[in-house]
């Protein structure tokens, strides 16, 4: 009885032991992720691209048929061919040219051994970037007024007959402000990230004394005035388009009614897809990070929404269908496999998750020169069973749940209704990425210019934000872009607004931007 009693109590104490040790594996393999996560992001590279030697060994997965990026090669050309202008010339293509002739008086021509005044055999051109500073001026707008000087004109008349030159209309009444000085700030500010300190100063050492609250009273003005009739009529463009992409960031706005100073505020940005007739991104600003916001900026869509994981996006009406980003599931894969002792990445359960992503990524290249319809059928025929497979081994994997491993394989499973939407349309694309590449600018402006002042503010901003990156995606030069408009909208009527968006065939040359938008 006591031996029965002491073995059934030491098999007790083996078990909970055994349980206790299970417990500390699994949290030790968390706190070394949480180890490697925070070491990775203070000393990692923060981009996602992996080495040639990286990639060959993630794609050594059997039922994957990817080839890794090609190597370098070097050839030997034995044939002639005509040569091309080179890229300096191509570069300088689109300027204009100033020449200065250098010549010899004629007295100075004469041949030293004859005599003979010497003929001009050509010139050694030297090519040389000058830079014309901007320069202000004060520009008088001096509308002269006629009067009749027959005085028996005015006697029959009954009064003296003036007539009055037309003259523009002010941009903003009682102010300096003119089309080209507002464009520079706007451009300054929301294309270049300059803050409006910096633009004071710089205005300053221009012999100008322009206010940063003068610059920003003109262009919440300008906005509410010309630019978000314009800005509505964007928005109403882009909700006819097919499929959308969708992200937001915060935004800090200092005097918002109820809130304190301190408050996170959200800008949502919209943009439309590769396959869209006219480009449009879109930035609005809310005050919350709330799923009512996109339901009410959305009502009107019907299609197809790329978006990364956040759950409000998953509560929008059943006629948008929601697209997940397969760029946000392989993150976490990712920072695994490169914190991970390069000798210890083989065979591991991360390298092969890597393995299974990393093969839709390489077949989506494959896919990118074709139709939308071949390329639906052709993720059916090889994209769609990788990732059935990549599921099927995900949910017998058995990874714990709060590990770094059992993390990256919860969101994956829990986002794998959206992701598997990928497959409904050859137009859709494989992750989010279009949508983060227009945050950034918003991301890298608000670095330089912290937070906005007012709620007017912040949604000024929004309306620039739009207008400059929509101008970007359809190759306008965007400081001559909000000139233009802001030169023809004070006196345009409603029903021309449309021949002013950014696509529009009637914008004049000036407006096109000389080379194209870089990536």
């Amino acid at each position: 009885m006591n031996d029965a009693l002491t073995a059934t109590n030491l098999q007790e104490i083996i078990e909970q032991q055994g349980l206790k040790i299970a417990k500390l594996e699994a949290l030790v393999e968390y706190y070394q992720g949480i180890i490697l996560n925070a070491k990775r992001r203070q000393f990692g590279a923060s981009s996602e691209r992996l080495d040639l030697a990286d990639w060959r060994q993630l794609n050594m997965l059997g039922e994957v048929d990817a080839a890794p990026p090609p190597e370098p090669k070097t050839e030997e050309i034995t044939y002639t061919r005509k040569k091309h202008a080179g890229k300096r010339d191509e570069d300088l293509s689109n300027l204009p040219v100033v020449r200065v002739d250098y010549e010899v008086a004629e007295a100075g021509r004469l041949c030293p051994e004859c005599g003979t005044l010497m003929k001009d055999i050509g010139a050694d051109v030297r090519r040389e970037l000058e830079l014309i500073p901007a320069q202000i001026i004060v520009k008088e707008h001096a509308a002269h007024a006629y009067a009749c000087p027959d005085k028996k004109c005015a006697e029959k008349a009954g009064k003296v007959t003036i007539i009055k030159a037309e003259v523009p209309a002010p941009l903003i009444s009682g102010s300096l402000a003119s089309p080209s000085l507002v464009a520079h700030i706007v451009a300054q500010k929301y294309m270049n990230g300059t803050p409006l300190y910096r633009i004071e100063k710089g205005f300053q050492y221009d012999g100008a004394s322009i206010s940063r609250q003068t610059m920003s009273n003109w262009v919440v003005q300008c906005s509410e005035n010309y630019l978000d009739a314009l800005y509505r009529l964007m928005i109403e463009t882009m909700l006819k388009e097919p499929v959308l992409h969708g992200d937001e960031t915060t935004i800090q706005v200092l005097h918002e009614l109820g809130r304190p100073a301190q408050s996170k505020s959200y800008e949502w940005v919209y943009r439309t897809s590769g396959c869209a007739e006219h480009k449009v991104t879109i930035y609005d600003y809310q005050e919350t990070r709330k799923q009512e916001h996109p339901q009410e900026f959305l009502k009107y869509f019907n299609g197809f929404l790329h978006t990364d994981g956040y759950q409000v996006y998953h509560n929008l009406p059943p006629n948008i269908t929601v697209v997940g980003c397969w760029a946000h599931a392989r993150r976490p894969w990712e920072k695994i496999y490169k914190l991970l002792p390069k000798d210890k990445r083989a065979g591991t359960d991360t390298e092969r998750g890597l393995q299974y992503i990393n093969a839709l990524f390489d077949l989506e290249h494959e896919f990118k020169e074709l139709s939308p319809e071949e390329r639906y059928e052709q993720r059916l025929e090889k994209s769609k069973p990788i990732a059935d497979a990549f599921f099927e081994w995900a949910v017998h994997l058995g990874a714990p749940p709060k590990t770094p491993l059992g993390e990256a394989v919860h969101y994956a499973l829990s986002q794998r209704k959206y992701l598997e939407n990928v497959f409904l349309d050859g137009r859709l694309e494989i992750s989010n990425n279009r949508a983060e590449r227009s945050v950034k600018p918003f991301v890298m402006g608000r670095k330089n210019w912290l937070f906005s002042n007012t709620p007017g503010g912040a949604q000024a901003s929004s309306v620039m934000y739009s207008i400059i990156e929509t101008a970007k995606d359809n190759g306008l030069n965007p400081y001559q872009y909000v000139k233009f408009l802001l030169e023809k909208l004070p006196t345009a009527k409603t029903s021309e607004l449309k021949t002013f968006l950014p696509w529009g065939d009637t914008l004049p040359d000036c407006c096109r931007a000389p080379i194209k938008e870089m990536q």
